[in-house]
């Protein structure tokens, strides 16, 4: 009886048995063991996996019938399918393959057949985990059009060439993609990504969408009119505009967008433009003046904006969650119109908090209304003088209910800035819900302002 397993060239199927291992005729006749067989396969690309038969197809046949060619020897094919399609062998983080290994060290395998050694991996660093994977569960991996035994040392050897080879081949094949694709971003074509808004691709081209595109124009010019990218961006998420992937334009997003020069017609590669194929959304006007706008120092900006829309309550208003609600603005046919905006709608969008925004003119008369209610009340006027007497025992009650009872006709007469400054000495914060407000005042605040009010007073008198 021949026994090729001392060839050098003996190939892994040899290792199960071969037509020349048949037992002579009389001779006892071992039990065959049977082994559990899986067809791997894989295609880099999704071009042609629609077909109804296509490369998978094509590599599980093959894997099949030779499967079945050795099914004297015990090989059995398990119903699993492993198929990779659109996959680069490139990496390890592909599905079907994943569940290969699992199954293999789940001992449910014993030999993993594949078209090519390619087809499992193009990677040398990759291939070398699975090799470890396959050592410890003696499961064995062949290939139908090569000829190795991964046992032997000169099987690994030539195993290794093998992969050193398709790794080769993968970095050349990058290189020339990345070659291809730097030589039509020059000609300003379009090399696929994510389509920017305003855009749709035709016969791999960037076409105009209308709707979208004054989208685009209409958030380039509310940029040059709020100097604000983020006042900006709380009104696009308010709005739920989203991008055509259906992320909120939040300010990230927003950023990029007004940052992408696809907008004003250019195609740009690794940080260089070039005059791009497809027609301008933007025009060359419009795109200077928003960057030179963002240019300027953001502070700046919102410093601006700020004293443009005047916010008591900025940093004391708390919606229904505990999120912060800040201050935001728009203007409508010239008219300007303030709001508070929960942070958690800003960052998760409009379904995050029941409250979602409120008028900031209400909350602002609501809050003062409260405030000069309270300020008359015998329990403040009380608490304001117990806390005013450990700093000035001299003080009376009636002194304390005289100088609150000044804020009254004072407030009126406050510039916005003083006004701001005066609620924040008096109020710790104000609790948003959808049936009411709840008033937290600082009674150090309110001794602070009654000791102010008695200053003002006394200097008066004395001038009279």
């Amino acid at each position: 009886m021949k026994n090729r397993r001392n060839n050098s060239s003996a190939s892994d199927f040899e290792a199960f048995g071969d037509e020349d291992d048949r037992p002579l005729r009389g001779a006892p006749v071992a039990p065959v063991r049977k082994f559990r067989c899986a067809v791997y396969t894989r295609k880099s690309s999704e071009e042609g996996l629609e077909m109804q038969f296509n490369s998978l197809d094509a590599q599980r046949d093959a894997g099949e019938a030779y499967i079945a060619s050795r099914k004297t020897k015990g090989w059995t094919l398990v119903p699993d399918r492993y198929d990779d399609g659109g996959i680069s062998g490139g990496t390890n983080d592909r599905p079907a393959l994943k569940r290969l290994m699992a199954d293999i060290e789940a001992g449910q395998l014993d030999v993993v057949v594949v078209y090519k050694m390619d087809r499992l991996s193009r990677s040398m660093f990759g291939f070398l985990q699975m090799v470890d994977v396959f050592g410890k569960q003696n499961t064995t991996v062949v290939s139908i059009t090569e000829t190795f035994d991964s046992r032997t040392a000169m099987g690994r050897m030539t195993l290794n060439m093998l992969l050193t080879f398709a790794q080769f081949e993968r970095e050349q094949t990058g290189d020339r993609i990345r070659d291809k694709v730097a030589a039509s971003r020059k000609k300003g074509m379009w090399m696929g990504g994510w389509t920017p808004l305003g855009y749709e691709v035709q016969d791999r081209k960037l076409i105009i969408h209308k709707e979208d595109a004054d989208k685009v124009r209409g958030i380039f010019k509310r940029f040059l009119v709020l100097k604000s990218a983020t006042l900006l961006a709380r009104e696009l998420v308010l709005a739920g505009a989203t991008n055509r992937y259906g992320h909120l334009l939040d300010k990230g997003v927003l950023y990029k967008l007004l940052s992408n020069r696809v907008y004003i017609g250019e195609a740009v590669h690794k940080g260089t433009s070039y005059r791009g194929e497809h027609q301008p959304i933007v025009d060359a006007k419009l795109w200077d003046q928003v960057h030179s706008l963002m240019k300027t120092s953001p502070r700046k900006r919102a410093a601006s904006a700020k004293a443009q829309t005047p916010a008591i309550l900025k940093g004391l208003l708390f919606g229904p969650d505990g999120a912060a609600m800040s201050p935001t603005h728009t203007r409508k046919g010239g008219r300007l119109y303030r709001y508070y905006i929960s942070q958690s709608v800003i960052k998760r969008g409009t379904d995050a908090c029941p409250v979602r925004q409120v008028p900031a003119a209400e909350i602002e008369r609501i809050v003062i209304e409260q405030i000069r209610s309270l300020l008359l009340s015998p329990e403040i006027v009380v608490a304001t003088w117990r806390a005013t007497q450990k700093a000035d025992k001299g003080v009376s009650e009636n002194d304390v209910r005289s100088a609150l009872i000044e804020f009254e006709p004072l407030w009126a007469e406050l510039f916005p800035a003083e006004q701001a400054r005066i609620i924040e000495l008096l109020v710790e914060r104000v609790d948003v819900s959808p049936t009411g407000i709840d008033l937290l005042l600082r009674v150090a605040g309110l001794t602070s302002l009654c000791s102010e009010l008695r200053g003002t007073t006394t200097s008066q008198e004395e001038a009279a």
